[in-house]
């Protein structure tokens, strides 16, 4: 039976659960011959393919229609939303500079509201090749997870299938580690499938962002918690443009931060975070 359960992040539609399992089990191996630790057993690693279910019951989240593309239109609810996070995580120093600059000269689509405009360039300073655009994309996918409760659920509960008495370790990455707390903290998995699960090890994890938290109902202030003994390692790379850089140890004493090096490619990638000798480490101590 599967010993860690992976939740993967939205950008998965033109992929498949076979590819994905080859893909974050070479990658984990990586990280564990670094440490000198063997191979993950065979069928160690569960990992659903969520998106293919959204795709299918949304009809608008397949390969053939991409609801986040860049030529698909913020409606008003996500621009809010969108620029609402993007003024939790940008500077002001860097904000104050744009401000002073004409939007003709900023070079991004020309219906987005001139705040959010402002705010993606002052997010470029702190985190430059596209940071901001990029950004801009990765919110528009977390909140319709936060805003459909029905295709939300319907992806817990995929997930939920995946967990058994033997898994022990529950990884991820960028919106899959919102949606993996969310299961555990709503206990929508069955207590004899989480009874072995000792450690939850998000990457990437917008959960930094206060308006991702409040989609969740979770409270400004309130810290980040999860029932029983389940041990929570968060691994980020300061480069990392979703998280605006952050760690979560500041929302919750229960968290244990990880800081990594994804390099300047792509540092939200969740390969260059599960090849990580501090993802390794957590999987080598939950095969003990």
């Amino acid at each position: 039976m599967a010993r860690i359960v992976g939740v993967h992040g939205i950008r998965q539609s033109r992929t498949s659960k076979e590819q994905l399992t080859n893909d974050w089990s070479r990658a984990l191996n990586r990280g564990l011959g670094e440490l000198g630790r063997p191979d993950l057993p065979a069928n160690a690693l569960e990992l659903p393919h969520w998106t293919g279910l959204l795709a299918r019951g949304a009809n608008h989240l397949g390969a053939e229609e991409d609801r986040f593309g860049a030529a698909v239109p913020l409606s008003e609810e996500e621009a809010d939303f969108v620029a609402t996070a993007l003024e939790e995580v940008v500077r002001q120093e860097d904000l104050d500079r744009i401000q002073q600059r004409e939007l003709q000269t900023l070079g991004l689509p020309q219906l987005w509201p001139a705040r959010l405009t402002r705010l993606v360039m002052a997010y470029d300073r702190c985190f430059p090749r596209g940071g901001g655009k990029l950004f801009v994309s990765r919110m528009r996918e977390v909140r319709f997870y936060l805003y459909e409760p029905d295709l939300a659920a319907q992806v817990r509960a995929l997930v939920a299938e995946c967990f058994s008495g033997s898994t022990s370790v529950v990884i991820g990455h960028s919106l899959g580690s919102v949606i993996a707390y969310d299961l555990l903290r709503r206990g929508e998995v069955a207590p004899e499938r989480t009874s072995g699960v000792r450690t939850l090890v998000t990457c990437g994890s917008p959960l930094t962002i206060s308006s991702v938290r409040r989609g969740l109902n979770i409270a400004d202030g309130e810290p980040l918690k999860l029932s029983g003994d389940i041990a929570w390692v968060n691994v980020f790379d300061p480069g990392d443009f979703i998280t605006g850089g952050m760690g979560l140890s500041a929302l919750s004493p229960e968290i244990t931060d990880a800081e990594v090096d994804n390099g300047l490619g792509d540092p939200h990638s969740a390969l260059r975070y599960l090849r990580t000798t501090q993802v390794a480490g957590v999987i080598a101590d939950g095969f003990r």
